[in-house]
Order: C-alpha cells, then structure tokens, then sequence
C-alpha cells in the first residue's frame, strides 16, 4: 500500500470522526454527560504495544521507547535475550520474571499480555500442564494481566494440547491469569476454528485473543477480518493484537507481510472493533504487535508506533461514540 493511500485513509478516519461529532454537536444535542459518556466508554479499552517491533534489542530497550512512544501499557512477546527470543517463557525463572515486571514498573508501565510460546506437549500431557502452570506463575511475577497461547498445528497433539489449558483453567483464575488463544495459522487460523478451540477447553477463563491481521495472513488476503469476526461472538472477552496486513511485492512475487502500521493497510479496525463490540467485546485490551520499522532503526520504530498508538486512539474514540 502506498503512502498517498495510507494517508488518505487516515484523513477519512478523522473527517468521519469530526463529522461525527459536529453533527452530535451542532445545535447542543450532545450534553455534557452524553459526552462523559462516551468518554467513559472509550477508556474500557486500554491500548498498549508489545516488544515484538524492538525485537533485534534487548527487551529493556523496547520498553523505553513504549514509554516514550507514550503508551502507558506493554505486551511481553520477542525480545533479544541469552535465554532465547521470548521475554517471558517456560525457560524463565519466577525471580527473573519477577526483575523484567520491576523493569516494566520502573518506566511506568504495566503488562497487558504476555506471550510465552510454546509448551511440551509432544513430551507428555503431564509436561505440558506443568510448561503452562509455569507461565502463569510467571505472569504473575512479572504482573501481567493476561497469557497468550498460540494454538498448535500438529492434529496429533490437538487434543493434548487443549487438553493442557483446560487442566490449568482454575489455577490461573485463582491467580488471576486470563488464558486465552489467538489466530495464528494452522488448527486456529479462522474464527470458526477458534470457536472449537475456545469450546473444546470450555472455561470461562479461557478465551480468544482476536488478530485480525493474521486471519488476512494466513488466508493469503482472502479472508477479510471484517466477515470472520462476525464468527466469534462471544469469544472475544480479554483482548485482541492490533495487526494490519498488505501484499507487497519482493523479488517481482505478491507476498504477505504484516510488518505494516495499524492503520496503512487492508485491515479495518473500525469495523472490526465494532463488530467484536456487537459481539460482546465492549472493554479490554488493544496491543500492537507490528509497525513498519523500514530497516530496523530505532527512530523509525519510534516513530511508526507514535502513529499506531494515535490511529488506534481516533478508532477507538470513533467507535466508542
């Protein structure tokens, strides 16, 4: 998508909010308290970012430039690590998860979602209800408000899998720990898929995590966001990575990429947020997960996720009213 495009479709995002409000507004209609309402209604959504754009730094280096990005909240996901790719996962110990959430604190942020890969369940049942008691336990020593799973692929391990969350569902409500899964290709590509998923484990503390930009990405483009989260009302009760997607071209061939700031490309937040709102989805978390970061400099990732973060601000606001 071109930058005449995106731009573009970020001034029709402002004409129609300012449309909006001056039609609200133009004989007095909208009172004062109308106006806190829908203020109010708009603060049920709290909007943060994970580390996922800083990912080639170390994970303090990404929570420094979320603050100054102005975010006032994280997510936990790929960082530059010794232990691995993930700042929080089955391979961290509670006291080192206990330091990154003092890191997170120390620049006035807090832990929406973490996403803590993958767990052992190709060893046993019994090792893969271990792998997630220890992420959890390790949410809650970093203060994170939620964990996120990224399904599995495999259909011998399906069951097993779930099978794992299900067995784990009231230890994290005891701590205080939504579990929830996301679209991430695979047995968990699609909305309908997700369903099975979310009814399969069948605990009110396990739900979906909605990410519009991968139901694009791994449809190839074909499945719109738009028609698919109409599919998953109900399932949507904690939050959603904010993801957009485009087809660029590399090599002279179409390719998926959602290394795509919010707001530039096929995906309709508005729309897709209003959909999920009809479904029940009326508060929770919004965490980017991808900006353009053009060749990985920290200026320019800065930049995309300022942008990001007020895009989804005027969505949300738009929404909301």
């Amino acid at each position: 998508m071109t930058a005449t495009h995106a731009t573009t479709r970020r001034e029709f995002l402002g004409r129609s909010i300012g449309a909006g409000a001056a039609g609200l507004l133009a004989p007095a209609v909208l009172t004062n308290q109308a106006r806190a309402s829908a203020k109010a209604d708009a603060g049920k959504y709290e909007i943060g970012i994970y580390t996922r754009p800083w990912d080639k730094h170390d994970y303090r280096v990404a929570l420094d430039a979320i603050a100054e990005a102005g975010f006032k909240h994280a997510g936990l996901m790929t960082t530059t690590m010794p232990s691995g790719r993930l700042v929080i996962s089955t391979a961290t110990s509670e006291e080192e998860a206990v330091q990154v959430g003092e890191e997170v604190k120390k620049r006035g942020l807090d832990v929406l979602s973490v996403y803590g890969g993958g767990i052992r369940v190709s060893k046993s049942l019994e090792d893969g209800i271990a792998d997630v008691r220890k992420l959890i336990d390790n949410c809650v020593a970093a203060g994170a408000k939620s964990l996120l799973m990224g399904g599995i692929g495999n259909e011998e391990l399906y069951q097993r899998y779930y099978k794992a969350i299900a067995e784990c569902c009231d230890y994290a409500a005891e701590k205080g720990v939504p579990i929830t899964v996301k679209p991430h290709g695979g047995l968990n590509a699609t909305g309908p898929q997700c369903r099975k998923c979310i009814e399969l484990v069948g605990h009110k503390n396990f739900s979906l995590w909605y990410d519009p930009g991968n139901v694009f990405f791994y449809s190839n483009g074909e499945l719109d966001p738009v028609n698919d989260a109409a599919d998953v009302d109900g399932l949507v009760t904690v939050g959603m990575c904010i993801k957009d997607f485009d087809m660029v071209v590399k090599d002279g061939k179409p390719t998926r990429d959602v290394w795509v700031t919010p707001g530039t490309g096929r995906v309709d937040f508005p729309k897709v947020l209003k959909t999920l709102r009809k479904g029940g989805f009326t508060g929770g978390h919004l965490v980017i997960e991808c900006v353009a970061r053009g060749d990985g400099d920290l200026p320019t990732i800065l930049a995309e996720a300022k942008k990001a973060r007020k895009f989804l601000e005027e969505v949300v606001a738009q929404v909301a009213s």
